[in-house]
């Protein structure tokens, strides 16, 4: 199976594995993925709440 690959710079890979130890995940990939996943979905949140307001305005409901 074909896996992607991000290159890091060194000094930010090796603050990654400090906090990743500190938060306890066992890896620092499985941290770096939960980093990511979580950032892609608070943008898709925010994305969705925008569509949402500008729904609610084109039907008047706020201003």
């Amino acid at each position: 199976m074909f896996e992607p690959k991000v290159k890091l710079d060194r000094a930010l890979y090796e603050k990654l594995q400090v906090a990743a130890q500190v938060a306890g995940y066992s890896t620092v990939d499985e941290f770096i993925t939960h980093i990511l996943e979580k950032a892609a979905a608070e943008i898709e949140q925010a994305h969705s709440e925008e569509e949402v307001r500008k729904r609610l305005q084109g039907l008047g409901y706020i201003a």
